[in-house]
């Protein structure tokens, strides 16, 4: 069996356009590399890829995020299982990175400063966070060779929702100058209910859907996103937690906090 050809930054660059992303715009971008390649260049082409069809009014966001068990600097800490683009991505020169010492985002482009503009602990993934300035300022949410399991703008539905489930991670955060070991509570599960997103998504012509690279990608207004969460969570809160029977420790942990708050 051959090997399939890589893919040129141009022709990615042609295939974002023409999958909907809007040039000036600001794109929240998660992206699983190995499921694009072989990129000639490799996911410093698909990042110069990204920017090109972006132009130079708009922004790219990506997601940095940490396990917060040590102290975080956003100038050397690295990301954890956030893929090797988003690692790429914000160790280049000018690029912004947030300060949340387990929930960081980084970003380039004109709207950078406001997206990575400090947040509180918590909600890590709230309306005041990257993802949820990524949703007021209207961007759109990429997702390269992933599902919406990644996509970090349904926590912000969830946080909207005010869903009845938090689990807390302690995190090593800077309290008055001072290093402490704090818990800091979110939304938290699998994620692999997100996927429920898909469908209605489409049904409403919201999200497109197309190859980059040697991967499939989808595209939709982070509005929108927020929007279809909200709606299947009013039907019902817990819609995006795997069922009791499918043994998902996350899911189920999630699942007895709602005990806490009931």
């Amino acid at each position: 069996m051959s090997r399939p050809q890589p893919v040129n930054r141009a022709t990615i660059s042609a295939q974002l356009r023409a999958l909907g992303v809007r040039r000036g715009g600001v794109l929240e971008v998660h992206t699983s590399f190995r499921a694009l390649r072989p990129i000639a260049g490799g996911p410093e082409a698909l990042i110069d890829a990204l920017l090109d069809a972006l132009g130079p009014e708009g922004t790219l966001v990506m997601p940095t995020m940490t396990d917060g068990q040590g102290l975080f600097d956003p100038q050397t800490t690295p990301t954890l299982d956030m893929g090797i683009t988003a690692e790429r991505f914000w160790r280049r020169a000018g690029v912004t990175r947030s300060t949340h010492p387990g929930g960081s985002f980084a970003a380039f482009g004109p709207r950078a400063a406001a997206i990575c503009a400090p947040q509180p602990l918590e909600p890590v993934h709230g309306p005041d966070s990257p993802p949820g300035r990524v949703v007021a300022l209207d961007g759109q949410v990429l997702l390269l060779g992933v599902g919406h399991d990644a996509d970090t703008v349904v926590h912000v539905a969830e946080v909207m929702a005010d869903v009845p489930y938090s689990t807390a991670h302690p995190t090593v955060a800077l309290v008055d100058g001072l290093a402490r070991t704090v818990p800091i509570s979110e939304p938290d599960h699998c994620c692999a209910g997100f996927a429920k997103l898909d469908g209605p998504l489409r049904a409403r012509g919201a999200q497109r859907e197309g190859p980059v690279g040697h991967g499939h990608a989808r595209l939709a207004d982070a509005r929108a996103i927020v929007d279809e969460a909200r709606a299947l969570l009013d039907v019902d809160p817990l819609v995006f937690l795997c069922p009791p029977s499918a043994d998902c420790a996350d899911c189920a942990a999630a699942r007895a906090s709602t005990r806490r708050f009931s």
